[in-house]
């Protein structure tokens, strides 16, 4: 019997994964409060609803992709304190029926994560965390890397839909364990760009060209995800235009910060990294491509029209 899925939040991310899901075959139905982004989808083979009730109807797998964990709490459980007749009360957990999966590929939290996964399973519904890493290219490819916290049984089962819209899939453990990675991952990511810019910008003042270090820092051990994929797309060309914004890694580099004061540990790098990164909102807008970040450590270099 054919999977049918259904994916909340079709922008950069969600619409990409949408339609790859859809050229694999998959009936999948989107939803998003954007009448565009819902246009969008359609144009990709998606079957747009206008509510999450009608989304729920038909499916057997829902995909979440959301700005922020608190987002995927309140669409999983609905706002607290919220009245049955209220638009607020309107949930996975008021409106998802019993053998429903949910793939949550938001960066949000482990907590969250496991919060939501209790509450919906008084319901029959199970919880996979499984944020993904590849950004709008790696959605409309199906060549992302996932991830993702899940019981055997449950991955099991929604395996065929995560094998079509990903290249790369790490069960890192239980429910919470894919958000937990991922958070580590973007911190690193973090580092990286800021590292790596300072590297670049020495060579250059010492006479050996962007492009040619790059080269010799990928046949060597300070290669990394910067080095190989963000530098050149993005930052060589000053194209600046990956799809993730300062805003949303701002957003994820506090999450490593947050996550690291529960933990009661003293990270000096990380701290540092995470102050570079807060201080860069004096000149860098959140809607800015998270890459220009490197316009901090070589204005000359980096910058646009340079």
């Amino acid at each position: 019997m054919t999977t049918t899925v259904g994916v909340i939040g079709l922008g950069n991310m969600g619409g990409g994964m949408a339609a790859t899901l859809a050229r694999h075959a998959f009936p999948v139905f989107g939803f998003d409060l954007s009448e565009a982004a819902r246009e969008k989808a359609a144009a990709a083979g998606v079957t747009p609803v206008s509510s999450l009730a009608e989304l729920l109807e038909t499916i057997d797998i829902v995909i979440l992709s959301l700005p922020k964990a608190e987002h995927v709490e309140q669409l999983c459980l609905g706002r607290e304190g919220a009245q049955e007749n209220e638009q607020d009360a309107i949930s996975l957990l008021a409106l998802g029926k019993p053998g429903l999966i949910v793939i949550d590929t938001t960066t949000s939290t482990p907590e969250t994560s496991r919060k939501v996964a209790a509450a919906l399973a008084t319901r029959g519904i199970d919880f996979i965390d499984a944020p993904v890493s590849g950004g709008p290219k790696g959605a409309a490819t199906g060549s992302m890397s996932m991830v993702i916290g899940a019981e055997d049984d449950v991955l099991a089962r929604a395996m065929p839909v995560l094998e079509a819209m990903s290249g790369t899939r790490v069960h890192v453990g239980s429910c919470g364990a894919g958000n937990v990675a991922k958070i580590a991952n973007n911190m690193l990511a973090a580092c990286h760009l800021i590292s790596t810019a300072e590297a670049v910008s020495m060579a250059a003042r010492a006479g050996v060209s962007p492009e040619k270090l790059l080269e010799g820092l990928n046949a060597g051990s300070g290669r990394s995800g910067a080095t190989q994929v963000m530098f050149p797309s993005w930052v060589i060309n000053k194209a600046y235009d990956s799809g993730f914004s300062m805003g949303l890694m701002r957003k994820d580099v506090g999450l490593a910060s947050d996550l690291t004061a529960r933990l009661g540990m003293e990270l000096p790098l990380s701290a540092t990294v995470a102050q570079l990164w807060d201080d860069s909102s004096a000149t860098l807008d959140d809607s800015e491509d998270f890459c220009a970040i490197v316009q901090r450590t070589d204005p000359t270099l980096y910058g646009h029209g340079e």
